[in-house]
């Protein structure tokens, strides 16, 4: 900085707006993480460092690939949960294995937004082998991103791994092991890749499905009525899934808003010039000046 530049965010603005310190009280930004997640070494001049965020609510799933500049977060793609409708998925947006499915939808729209699609297929039929993405001898190298889990919890099995599972198997190099994976044996230190393939397609939902079917059917009916009016039983839930990783491979491409019908859309209005305004107000008093002379 320069000695005749003004320092706009000096002592006293940082002790008036602790924007870091609120956001992390209300739990939304672990900063100790976000650190690590955004310094850049400074012989890589000025190459971003990319990021999978991976973030959860109560009905749907949000994954982006996204990298820090100066005046802020910048998303370069977005995939979410909601979407896998399109794709055939039709219930059960927050589980294991549509985390599973979004982290692929991220992956493939990122790597055909930079034309990468065809280089990096990534594992196109997972069978829960734990793998990373190797770079090509002769192509570019893979596109890479850390996975930014904000301020979850980290335990084994949980569903942000399946989000980073899907892009990984989508192409994406996220350096990775299988130690937070389902079914991974903290003794012997090896995963169970059948147990991880059945997240991945949905197999343990389908047990539990057939299991509450036999035990309690009112709850069976209740917890999956939005699978049961769309005519998934156990048995295709399966393939459900298997479908909707083909048809995401197929076309990733994000689909345009649909404007829905009879909702009218109000123009702004135009502001007006200073001599619009001028003339609106010579009207006014005109219209004045003639009710007084009329009364």
């Amino acid at each position: 900085m320069g000695p005749f530049v003004k320092q706009q965010k000096n002592k006293a603005y940082f002790k008036r707006y602790q924007v870091k310190y609120r956001r992390r009280r209300e739990g939304k930004t672990d900063y100790y993480a976000r650190k690590r997640l955004v310094v850049q070494a400074k012989n890589k001049y000025n190459s971003p460092k990319y990021r999978m965020v991976v973030r959860f609510t109560n009905k749907d799933i949000v994954c982006q690939i996204v990298y820090a500049k100066i005046q802020g977060d910048h998303v370069l793609a977005a995939a979410y949960a909601h979407e896998l409708k399109n794709y055939g998925v039709k219930g059960g947006l927050t589980n294991w294995s549509a985390a599973y499915a979004t982290g692929l939808l991220l992956a493939r729209r990122v790597l055909t937004k930079l034309g990468l699609a065809d280089k990096y297929e990534g594992v196109v039929e997972s069978d829960g082998t734990v793998q990373l993405t190797e770079a090509n001898e002769e192509g570019p190298r893979p596109f890479k991103a850390f996975l930014d889990v904000g301020t979850a919890r980290t335990s084994t099995g949980a569903r942000v791994f399946g989000a980073m599972k899907g892009a990984s198997d989508g192409g994406l190099f996220i350096p990775h092991s299988g130690n937070r994976f389902p079914g991974f044996d903290i003794e012997t230190k090896e995963n169970d890749d059948e147990l991880l393939r059945n997240y991945i397609y949905g197999v343990h939902v389908a047990e539990y499905m057939e299991y509450l079917e036999e035990e309690d059917e009112e709850r069976y009916k209740k917890q999956f009525a939005t699978f049961l009016k769309a005519g998934i039983t156990s048995d295709k839930v399966e393939d459900m899934y298997t479908e909707a990783h083909e048809a995401i491979r197929e076309n990733p491409i994000a689909k345009p808003a649909q404007k829905k019908a009879g909702v009218k859309a109000y123009p702004q209005k135009r502001r007006l010039t200073k001599r619009e305004r001028d003339n609106a107000v010579r009207a006014k008093k005109a219209a004045f000046h003639k009710e007084l002379a009329e009364n």
